[in-house]
């Protein structure tokens, strides 16, 4: 064996002893602070608590005009001239229509020539029965003449009379032609021109007015819901409170003025079960018309110590409603819910909840039953969970 192999020979175990001592001083490392669990996921809460919340159904409803005028004519003719713009307010007594009122000029000077034709029959008349009354008295002429000279005066007296009627009808006529607004209010779209020929039984209307503030509201309640409300508001208290109405227009906005409720029948309709209700809302502004669809909530009395949570916190699944809850170790638990309708953004919570219980509205992704999380309050701006820390906040209200 020469030197180089003897050399390898002794090298190798060395380095062996080596590396051996090596691992021998070398210690595990302790595990760190939460090495192999996640930290707990940020989730935003609510504390509940009762409150008071009003007695608030929202019904469907139409507007309508609260008057409704057709405007027609009273006379037949040709329309000479229409006075008025489409879609203008036009006050009562305004002249809208001209019809040709020649003829109906003429037959009021027909009228009057007659009457004083009647006039002067009847002035004869007068002087021959006073002639023979004095003359009847000394029997200068018989009993007869003088009755048939009473009879010739009557006569003429009622001729007199009925060309007076016929002299005010043909006026009465004469002013038809002039055909004027019978309401104050908003004038659609013309449904005659100049030069067309109308009739006094014609079955269309000229142009319609509708009076357009205050304006009508039709609702419909089905007779559950009016039994429920009447039950809610006797179990309040607040029977005697004016209920306060607020409408909402076909784009989700509430509109700036309050109504009051006017009547609602007094019957149900066999039919759909339901009862129909009138409310009034001013409409200066003209922005409600009718025909459009809107929504109306009726707020009478309180609910006292009702629970409310925000419908994003509400989970719809099979078994029912359900919602996320933290206990005071931050663990995550379900909790089934019973709602009884909403309340402005919220849920009305009738069983399930009680008061101090911590409901998960923001981060329910996160939250499973039974993990670890870290609660922060709930913002109703919309401020992401795990943010500063701020006061808690209630569901908005509307």
């Amino acid at each position: 064996m020469n030197f180089l192999s003897t050399a390898r020979l002794l090298l190798v175990p060395t380095v062996i002893v080596s590396l051996l001592a090596a691992c021998g001083d070398k210690k595990p490392a302790a595990p760190g602070p939460g090495a192999g669990a996640p930290p707990p996921a940020n989730v935003a809460t609510i504390s509940i608590a009762p409150e008071q919340v009003a007695n608030v159904t929202e019904l469907p409803g139409r507007i309508d005009a609260i008057r409704n005028a057709e405007v027609r004519a009273r006379v037949g003719g040709i329309v000479q001239k229409r006075v008025f713009n489409e879609g203008s307010e036009v006050r009562v007594g305004a002249t809208l229509y001209q019809i040709d009122p020649a003829p109906f000029q003429a037959a009021v000077s027909n009228a009057e020539a007659t009457l004083a034709r009647a006039e002067a029959n009847l002035g004869q008349a007068n002087t021959r029965l006073n002639r023979y009354r004095s003359l009847v008295d000394t029997n200068a002429i018989s009993k007869q003449e003088f009755d048939d000279a009473q009879s010739a005066q009557k006569l003429a007296a009622a001729d007199v009379a009925a060309a007076k009627a016929s002299l005010d009808t043909a006026k009465l006529n004469l002013s038809y032609s002039t055909i004027t607004a019978p309401i104050t209010g908003r004038i659609g779209r013309t449904l005659v021109t100049e030069g067309a020929l109308v009739t006094a039984n014609d079955p269309t209307a000229l142009a319609i007015i509708q009076q357009l503030d205050p304006i009508y509201v039709t609702l419909t309640q089905s007779s559950v819901e009016m039994a429920q409300l009447r039950e809610k508001v006797s179990q309040s208290g607040h029977g005697g409170v004016k209920t306060k109405l607020t409408l909402v227009t076909e784009d989700g906005k509430p509109y700036p003025h309050a109504g009051q409720l006017l009547f609602s029948e007094a019957t149900v309709d066999p039919s759909s079960s339901s009862v129909i209700l009138r409310a009034q809302f001013p409409n200066r502004e003209r922005t409600l018309l009718p025909g459009m669809y809107v929504r109306v909530r009726l707020e009478q009395g309180v609910r006292p110590n009702t629970i409310t949570v925000p419908q994003q916190a509400v989970m719809r699944t099979a078994d029912g409603s359900m919602v996320m809850t933290v206990d005071a170790e931050g663990k995550v638990a379900p909790r089934p819910v019973k709602t009884g309708g909403a309340y402005g953004t919220s849920w009305i919570v009738t069983s399930g909840l009680k008061e101090g219980d911590q409901v998960i509205v923001e981060g329910l992704q996160k939250a499973k039953p039974g993990a670890t999380v870290k609660p922060s309050p709930w913002q109703p701006g919309g401020a992401p969970a795990g943010a500063a820390p701020a006061a808690a906040a209630t569901p908005e209200k509307k």
